[in-house]
């Protein structure tokens, strides 16, 4: 039996917003730009985002990273893993990570700081959602969508062991 998962954002909240988001990122990035998506989490955020990134007149390039501080559980393991690395030349370019959630800060600073080092003219964060107050490391998204309280979220991408991402709104795990 599927657990109850309350709504926290609807389908349209999240349609809304990545529409505006998009408007934003258009109105100070580069026409031609580097999107790079963490995966797996950010895939459906990600495939909408770009979508719109279009209609606002940018040409993104894509690509995906995979990377791992998670497993199975619900907490952050601390050490970052790259599953699956990029393979767009980012020499010079200028780089727009896309990611579901920011939380500790560890995924996200260890990717910006890796297309960087690999030359990178400049790199930008997008995330869907921010918890700030699960921060432990020094990062900091361009563009957020929606300030989330802590709880664990799923749905629209995010993840609890494997499950929930196909679910077309945002909502939470209830604590047994």
């Amino acid at each position: 039996m599927q657990p109850r998962i309350p709504v926290l954002y609807t389908t349209q909240q999240l349609q809304e917003r990545v529409h505006d988001l998009a408007a934003d990122i258009a109105s100070i990035m580069p026409k031609e730009l580097v999107v790079v998506g963490l995966l797996k989490g950010s895939f459906i955020f990600c495939a909408d985002l770009v979508r719109e990134m279009h209609r606002a007149g940018l040409q993104p390039q894509m690509d995906f990273m995979t990377l791992s501080s998670y497993g199975k559980g619900k907490e952050s393991s601390g050490k970052v893993d790259i599953l699956q690395d990029v393979q767009e030349e980012v020499v010079g370019k200028t780089v727009l990570i896309v990611d579901d959630i920011l939380e500790s800060g560890r995924t996200l600073a260890f990717a910006r700081n890796l297309l960087l080092s690999r030359g990178a003219a400049d790199v930008k964060i997008v995330v869907l959602l921010d918890k700030p107050g699960k921060r432990k490391v020094a990062v900091e998204p361009d563009f957020t969508g929606f300030i989330v309280p802590d709880r664990f979220v799923v749905g629209y991408g995010l993840d609890h062991a494997g499950y929930h991402r196909e679910l077309p709104f945002i909502g939470y795990l209830e604590a047994h």
